[in-house]
């Protein structure tokens, strides 16, 4: 089983970092919602019979959220109205965000871990920041996995998509009565994505914004597939 230990990525953000047992195979880059922290997924780790990879769970800065009366919460970006268009997410915040996350997956790579053996995901407001970072991301990734998220700045996506991650793997999981994210919000951005010429998938639950134990099963089978254990032993970085 993982346990958590100091870890040398360097990053303003507060994480908890999950080495693996041995050398890592592949790392997880995983995102937590709004309002929750670091903490929010790593009771899911040991479910996922994936001791062979490097999980880092990355908290949010706090700052003020428009939506939910200006209070202080942990935040990829601030969400200014909940009417969906170009103006309701905070775009400099995203950047900011996007900064951030990439320089942990760089520093991911300079330990040892190549790009095509990172999988980033999230949920809810993780989820839309993973999709933004591993859209751009400028070399291929193992996949994405997106847990009742949706696809933010899609005017922009034409333009600032990396070409390295037009094939990357993308895991849509959504609950059919989620009352925070629509449904129809995540299947546009699903149907968007299934344009390119990648293995992209759709999962939906009889659940709300949250997470189900055959969810967790097929995430576990997913990352099984995407990020297999190939049996080596050794040390970790």
């Amino acid at each position: 089983m993982t346990s958590l230990t100091p870890s040398s990525i360097s990053t303003r953000l507060t994480f908890h970092d999950i080495k693996a047992e041995g050398a890592a195979q592949g790392a997880v880059v995983w995102l937590h919602g709004l309002g929750a922290t670091a903490d929010d997924f790593v009771p899911l780790v040991p479910h996922l019979d994936a001791s062979h990879l490097r999980f880092f769970f990355p908290q949010a800065p706090i700052r003020p959220v428009t939506v939910n009366m200006g209070v202080a919460m942990p935040a990829w970006y601030d969400i200014r109205t909940i009417r969906r268009g170009p103006e309701r997410e905070n775009e400099q915040h995203i950047e900011e965000a996007r900064g951030d996350l990439n320089a942990i997956i760089e520093q991911l790579e300079e330990q040892g871990i190549p790009s095509q053996q990172i999988v980033v995901a999230g949920f809810s407001q993780g989820a839309a920041m993973a999709l933004e970072v591993g859209l751009r991301y400028p070399r291929p990734l193992a996949g994405l996995l997106i847990l009742s998220g949706y696809l933010l700045r899609k005017d922009q996506l034409a333009s600032a998509a990396s070409s390295a991650n037009k094939s990357t793997p993308i895991q849509f999981c959504h609950g059919s009565r989620d009352p925070v994210v629509p449904m129809t919000a995540a299947r546009e951005s699903f149907e968007l994505l299934e344009k390119d010429p990648r293995d992209i998938r759709w999962l939906d639950y009889p659940m709300g914004h949250e997470v189900c134990d055959p969810q967790v099963q097929d995430i576990k089978e997913w990352l099984a597939e995407h990020l297999p254990n190939q049996g080596h032993e050794g040390d970790d970085d």
